[in-house]
């Protein structure tokens, strides 16, 4: 049995989460970061608004993390969020009532350490500090991908994680107050232009194949009362990724501002090799089956209703 699990804390939720949305209302959870571009392009644009057809309200929610969507679902005040694929298992493994809708984006990750210090996992030593987000996020499992066939054991370095949000996890980095950093775009972009650190594992090495980063959910309440809303929001992810494509320097605008990074570096990010939108989901099954086999998921076995069709 691996360390992690989620832990429903139900009374915190009802401190955070007491008012409930209406019947005629969807709230949309949104996190920070560039690989949910098309979701603040469809924010600014009203383009899931629009597909709504303005019959139905949309409440945008900015929460920090995946544990924060996951209390405001079991709350019933969030519908439809945005997550790595691992913590969408995770969760679903454990009752968690949404499915899997579509993919939002692919991207770069990567385990960046101090330039020069060691070549490959097997030289890192056991006394070491790693940062990621939280235990059963991507950057934990693709670490644990590569550990299980690099080292024979996915948990390896279980004892050695801290879970730090991204940027507290690049200026531990960069203060020394860890050892390494596994992270995702802008913060591994970052690391990989700061002299004094190099990425010694990337995502797709770990995986072994391209994977989609996040991807969309929406729980089973609001597909039962809103039976028009899923189609509605691939809809309007579509059109959001598409206006990335055709109006590139509009998005720009509107990402720099939402963003607070500077409109030249952010395209710089935003063309660099990997940086993918689109709603496709790569890499399912490979995480379900790897996450299955190391005891992070203990029900599901294969994809199998866990997709809204």
């Amino acid at each position: 049995m691996k360390i992690i699990k989620v832990v429903f804390l139900l009374f915190p939720i009802m401190l955070l989460f007491s008012c409930g949305r209406s019947s005629d209302s969807v709230s949309i959870a949104q996190q920070y970061g560039l690989a949910y571009a098309p979701v603040q392009i469809m924010k600014d644009k009203g383009f899931l608004e629009d597909e709504l057809k303005g019959k139905t309200e949309v409440k945008w929610i900015r929460l920090a993390n995946t544990a924060a969507i996951r209390e405001g679902v079991l709350a019933g005040d969030v519908d439809a969020g945005f997550l790595g694929i691992p913590p969408f298992l995770i969760a679903i493994d454990q009752g968690m009532p949404w499915k899997l809708l579509c993919g939002i984006s692919q991207s770069p990750l990567g385990l960046a350490v101090p330039a020069g210090r060691w070549a490959n996992l097997e030289d890192i030593p056991l006394d070491v500090k790693i940062a990621l987000p939280q235990p059963g996020s991507i950057q934990h499992i693709l670490l644990a991908m590569a550990l299980k066939r690099e080292m024979g054991d996915a948990s390896y370095f279980d004892k050695n994680l801290q879970s730090l949000k991204h940027p507290d996890g690049l200026n531990a980095l960069v203060a020394g107050s860890v050892d390494a950093h596994f992270t995702s775009p802008p913060y591994i972009f970052m690391e990989e232009d700061m002299d004094e650190f190099e990425v010694i594992l990337k995502g797709e090495e770990a995986m072994g194949s391209p994977f989609t980063f996040i991807v969309s959910m929406v729980t089973d309440k609001a597909v039962s009362e809103l039976p028009d809303f899923p189609a509605a929001l691939i809809m309007a992810l579509e059109r959001s990724m598409e206006f990335m494509e055709t109006h590139p320097d509009e998005s720009l605008q509107l990402l720099s501002e939402a963003y607070n990074i500077d409109k030249i570096k952010l395209a710089d990010y935003m063309n660099r090799p990997g940086m993918i939108y689109g709603s496709d989901v790569l890499g399912l099954e490979e995480f379900i089956s790897f996450m299955a086999a190391e005891g992070y998921l203990e029900n599901i076995s294969d994809s199998g209703g866990i997709r809204i069709k």
